[in-house]
Formats: structure tokens, C-alpha cells, sequence
């Protein structure tokens, strides 16, 4: 089967730099896929090029035979692809269930979206404890919950998750990658992760992409990738 994901010369940036060069990966169906790499490599950029955040200069996004240049972000979602940014980003104000409500702000099944959202809750115990706080007085572990849930209130075919690690203490790191492992072997999802925590992050995916200013150096099978010494050295403080 063709990947779900194809990304290819894609060329990206802010402004006039570019952030991104050449960069080109690909995610199979059912497969977690990570991108390591140094604050600055464009990790983020990339992300933001697929969900269509920003546009690419140049190059090629395919996701499920769709060219993601000719859709908006809002419509990117609908095609079954959705993001957990860097950061969290949730809406303070609302509370946790308004959260996950907007997450589903493109489906039209308000019994299906219940469900969800009970799902949800199963999932991430804690957010269903504390469904009518508001979403900004959650703890830094809960908000990333949060911020993973209301993306996976879109049902994505593809998921986007960019630094859930960043910031949160051992125990809350465990409970995320375990979270990202159960929806990955037991749903099928696929995932496209970005992770600064690059031993965790290659030991949860199938394969990994190294990038470095904008470029991919290296790219193998994730335990390939965990073993090789240069990586080892640059990336696991070995």
C-alpha cells in the first residue's frame, strides 16, 4: 500500500528564510514515524507544512492521495488528520469538555462526538475528574492530556504530535508514550512524532527521521537509528 503520508522536497519557512530545504519522509498506515532533532532543525516547521499551518514554498505534501497544498487547514482536518501543537496551545478559558467540544468542531454526529468525549475520559481519567475547570488551570501533564484528546476528537487517520514530553515530569512522560503506544498497536493510528526526548521517542516508532538545519541527515529503522553511534552521541548524550 502506498503511505498515508508522503512528503517530498518540501520547502518551508517564515518570512524570507526558509526553515525547511529538502525535506522528505514518509508514514506508513499504521505506523509511528519520529522526527529527532536540535531546537531550530525544523521539526515543528514540518509538522506545521502537513497540517497546513504554513505553506510550503516548494515541494510535496500527500496525505491519502491528496495534495495538502490545495487544502486549507480547517479542510485537512476533515481528511482525517489532526494536531497536538507544540506547547499545548488549549483554550485556557474553556473549560475541559468545551475543550474537547472544539476538537470536534468539524464533525456533524453529536451522539458519535459524546462518545468520543467519554472515550476520552477513559483514556485520560483526570480530565473527566476535572471536565468543568477550565482548561488554563490544569497542570502542565494535564493540559498535553488535553491538548492529545481534543485532537483525537477529530478521529484522525494520522496523528500530529509535536513535543508531548516537553516540560512534564517522568511519571506524566511514561503515561503519555504509553497513551501514544496503546493508540498506535491496539487502534491501528498512525503517528507522526516530533520528540526531543529522542530515546523515548525511538523506542515507541517504527522508524525515524534525523533532521539538522532543515535538512534529513539520516533516516532507518527506529532501533537502527537508537544504535547508530553518531546519534547516540549527538542526541542521547552518549
Amino acid at each position: 500500500m502506498p503511505p498515508i503520508l508522503e512528503v517530498a522536497g518540501l520547502r518551508a519557512g517564515y518570512g524570507p528564510i526558509d526553515a525547511l530545504h529538502d525535506v522528505s519522509l514518509t508514514v506508513d498506515e499504521g505506523e509511528i514515524v519520529t522526527m529527532i532533532g536540535a531546537n531550530g532543525a525544523g521539526k515543528t516547521t514540518t509538522l506545521m507544512s502537513v497540517s497546513g499551518v504554513v505553506r510550503p514554498r516548494a515541494g510535496r505534501v500527500t496525505f491519502g492521495g491528496n495534495d495538502l497544498r490545495t487544502f486549507p487547514a480547517h479542510e485537512i482536518v476533515k481528511l482525517g488528520l489532526a494536531q497536538s501543537p507544540e506547547g499545548r496551545k488549549i483554550f485556557p478559558r474553556l473549560t475541559v469538555l468545551e475543550n474537547l467540544q472544539m476538537g470536534a468542531f468539524t464533525r456533524k454526529d453529536p451522539p458519535g462526538i459524546a462518545a468520543d468525549i467519554e472515550k476520552m475520559f477513559g483514556m485520560f481519567p483526570i480530565l473527566n475528574e476535572r471536565k468543568g475547570q477550565a482548561g488554563g488551570l490544569l497542570s502542565g501533564g494535564q493540559q498535553q492530556m488535553l491538548a492529545i484528546a481534543r485532537a483525537l476528537m477529530a478521529r484522525p487517520k494520522l496523528l500530529l504530535l509535536d513535543e508531548p514530553s516537553l516540560g512534564l515530569a517522568p511519571q506524566i512522560v511514561t503515561q503519555i508514550f504509553g497513551v501514544i503506544r496503546d493508540l498506535n498497536q491496539n487502534q491501528g493510528m498512525s503517528v507522526l512524532l516530533v520528540e526531543q526526548n529522542a530515546r523515548m521517542a525511538l523506542k515507541v516508532a517504527h522508524r525515524g527521521y534525523v533532521l539538522e538545519t532543515g535538512r534529513v541527515t539520516f533516516s532507518d529503522k527506529a532501533d537502527v537509528v537508537l544504535n547508530d553511534p553518531r546519534i547516540r552521541a549527538a542526541y542521547l548524550g552518549e
